[in-house]
């Protein structure tokens, strides 16, 4: 029994070995569900701007107490004439009335209610492009992150070889001092570089986490491993389609100050009333029961509306001033779109030169091992020919790395589907 309770003590862990299972996972991940209940709530604001076009009817009940006798409905004057010379007649008039009744209003003409409707119709496919956008701005980022962690990976396996290496050549310098050879002096070097190897590995460890950890943010799972991924080329356009979210909130608030203006037109509404009321009659405590209906039509017609005014104003502010961002926003992302298209091509060649440096800097590693150990090169030279291999990786790996960032940011900017782009 205590292991069963144990077991259910321990979190699930998630894990994912391909790009399509942590895709899935951030679309049910908490950070895709607040911009789904975004979308919720601006439907839910929509559905509210359309209520308004519908009819409201009231059922209602009522009681009122009188300190002196009242009319149940309106009398004409032929009829009170023909009550008050009959006294045996329950006269409509009482100091207590119930009443049970039906009252409907209905806006035949609210120019208003109508752009507001379309505005909110416009906020909610804004909230929808938003969320779509920022799901892939999360799945830029996961790929951006893989593609870090195989560049960590990458630079930890140079490090691996480059100690490997050194190891042997600890086995070679600690017989050369032994016999007298050498001095104490190269082991100790050998040492230090074996001992920055262990230093770069544990930051690389380090990174790793932090990787992990984003990527578990986003979706979940642990990924405990890198995912080999090949990226297909960015469909680049004119449109900068990820600024979508930003021109249906401009086009809504556009909308907004005209439905602000249409608040001072006039306005229609349709109106009508079923009233039942029961009473005892003042003059001969009789029950009394009338029936009382009207309907009618009102035409509101806004002479000082200072609110309505000022509401005009304050929306003339917000559209001019998401007009101004929108600007602001299609001026940065052009020039960055442009920039990073012209970067990709000049990383490719940077790929393409940092491979062939990897070649030729192992090619010299190997002859400077044969000089080493037959004496001809120092200890201080040979070690620096390891730092070269090295380093020259760490640039290929990182050039790989930030072409896929570069890729994704393009894709984030032109809204291309990066699901398909992942292979």
């Amino acid at each position: 029994m205590k292991k069963i309770i144990l077991s259910l003590a321990v979190p699930l862990v998630m894990y994912a070995h391909t790009m399509p299972e942590l895709f899935d996972a951030l679309k049910a991940h908490s950070q895709t569900q607040v911009d789904e209940m975004l979308v919720k709530k601006a439907e839910a604001i929509k559905n509210m701007s359309k209520a308004k076009l519908y009819p409201t009817v009231n059922l209602f009940a009522k009681y009122d107490n009188y300190n002196t006798p009242t009319g149940i409905l309106p009398i004409t004057p032929n009829k009170t004439s023909s009550m008050l010379k009959d006294q045996s007649i329950a006269q409509p008039l009482s100091n207590n009335i119930y009443s049970l009744g039906l009252a409907f209003n209905l806006p035949l003409f609210v120019k208003s209610i109508f752009t507001s409707a379309k505005k909110a119709q416009l906020m909610q496919e804004s909230s929808q492009a938003k969320k779509r956008i920022n799901i892939l701005k999360n799945e830029a980022l996961i790929v951006g992150t893989n593609a870090n962690f195989l560049y960590l990976v990458a630079l930890e396996k140079s490090l691996n070889t480059k100690e490997k290496s050194l190891l042997e050549t600890k086995k070679t310098i600690k017989i050369k001092v032994n016999n007298g050879r050498a001095s104490a002096s190269t082991l100790y070097k050998i040492d230090d570089s074996l001992n920055q190897i262990s230093i770069s590995k544990n930051n690389i460890l380090l990174q790793k986490k932090q990787v992990i950890s984003v990527i578990e943010t986003l979706t979940g799972i642990i990924l405990e491993k890198p995912i080999e991924m090949q990226v297909d080329e960015v469909e680049a356009s004119d449109d900068l389609a990820s600024l979508k979210p930003m021109r249906l909130k401009l086009k809504a608030q556009q909308l907004n100050l005209k439905a602000q203006k249409e608040k001072l037109y006039p306005s229609l509404f349709a109106h009508g009333k079923y009233i039942h009321s029961t009473a005892k009659a003042y003059n001969n405590n009789d029950r009394v029961n009338e029936d009382y209906t009207n309907i009618g039509i009102t035409l509101n017609i806004p002479i000082f509306a200072m609110n309505d005014y000022r509401a005009v104003k304050k929306a003339k502010v917000e559209y001019i001033t998401d007009r101004v961002e929108l600007k602001k926003m299609t001026d940065e992302l052009s020039s960055t779109a442009t920039m990073l298209v012209e970067s990709i091509p000049l990383l490719d060649n940077s790929m393409k030169l940092y491979k062939k440096s990897v070649d030729n800097k192992n090619k010299l590693l190997a002859i400077a091992k044969v000089n080493y150990n037959s004496g001809r090169l120092s200890t201080e030279e040979y070690l620096r020919y390891e730092d070269d291999v090295v380093l020259a990786k760490a640039n290929y790996y990182k050039a790989k790395t930030k072409k896929i960032q570069t890729q994704m940011r393009l894709a984030v900017i032109y809204a291309n589907n990066i699901e398909e782009m992942i292979r």
